[in-house]
């Protein structure tokens, strides 16, 4: 048996074997693949600084008086008591209001929900899996709609609104953001590529009528685009502000979105010529959490449906 010191080489009977010289830089390569890169936690650490700290610090500053909140420091926990003098200095104001925005604002965005999957789910169907003439005019006039900002549609929706003298009404805001592009689009891409059409003709040789097909087979494994759909139009009509604010002229039916900015307008610091009803900093915190509280429970319950939803379509057999 021979053995070469430089190489860590050992020839013998049994041929030529590899020592712990030649396994070396296998070794290094290994270590050099398991070295973690710290740019990717970095990034992460910037997102989570960039979208945590203020939630935290709007939780925290409904808990401190006004003095407290300027002051003090902001991550600074306030105490039990100026949170109860901030929730009942808010719920007095103008007699529940604070309240009544809520149930508005529920309001609206139910009877929307309802409207939007009723509309949106047929029509994304229809598009999706029959040919008709004016089908792809109308499915780019969809995307147009969709890609507009919404304070672009305000002036219009109003013009139309008030040619069928809907103006003050609850369906002034309901209908215009009932009838969802996005939802259609949505829909529409989901039956085009995650719904296999060898079932639905199946159906229809079993006596289906269309309808009948629709109904008991494709919208039944339609339902994570559904629960997106419905997410998503709950989500837009509840932080929807410019319509409500353009379309209702009477305090009492305003939304919780036109409510803060009416909050907003009552806070001395914000604007000087606030009147007797002034409104402190960490109430108009403890208002913002109310307003985003119901999209963040609705979002937590059906958090399951919505990511098989945004997963529907991404693969097909």
């Amino acid at each position: 048996m021979r053995t070469d010191t430089r190489w860590g080489i050992v020839a013998g009977p049994a041929g030529i074997r590899s020592g712990p010289a030649v396994r070396e830089p296998a070794r290094i390569g290994r270590a050099a693949r398991r070295r973690v890169n710290p740019l990717p936690a970095l990034v992460l650490l910037l997102f989570v600084a960039f979208f945590v700290l203020p939630v935290l610090w709007l939780l925290l500053a409904a808990t401190k008086t006004d003095d407290q909140l300027v002051g003090g420091n902001p991550l600074s926990f306030g105490s039990f008591h100026a949170l109860r003098a901030n929730w009942d200095a808010l719920t007095a104001y103008q007699g529940d209001a604070i309240f009544r925005w809520l149930r508005n604002s529920a309001l609206y965005s139910s009877v929307a929900l309802v409207i939007t999957v009723c509309v949106a789910v047929p029509a994304g169907y229809a598009m999706a899996m029959t040919e008709f003439r004016g089908r792809r005019a109308l499915l780019i006039a969809t995307l147009v709609v969709m890609l507009m900002p919404n304070a672009t549609l305000v002036v219009p929706l109003f013009l139309e609104v008030n040619a069928v003298h809907l103006i003050g009404s609850m369906w002034s805001i309901v209908l215009p953001y009932a009838f969802y592009p996005f939802g259609v689009y949505l829909t529409y891409i989901y039956f085009s590529t995650a719904l296999p059409r060898e079932l639905l003709d199946a159906a229809r040789l079993d006596g289906c009528s269309e309808f009948g097909v629709f109904r008991r087979v494709a919208l039944p494994l339609a339902a994570p685009v559904i629960a997106l759909v419905g997410f998503f139009s709950f989500v837009a009509n509840w932080t929807n502000y410019y319509l409500p604010y353009v379309m209702l002229p009477q305090d009492d039916q305003l939304p919780v979105q036109v409510g803060l900015g009416t909050l907003l307008d009552s806070v001395p610091q914000f604007n000087p010529t606030a009147g007797a009803l002034e409104v402190q900093r960490p109430e108009l915190a403890l208002a913002t959490l109310l307003a985003i509280t119901p999209v963040l429970v609705v979002f937590l319950f059906a958090q399951r449906f919505l990511v098989a939803g945004m997963l529907a379509g991404a693969t097909k057999d």
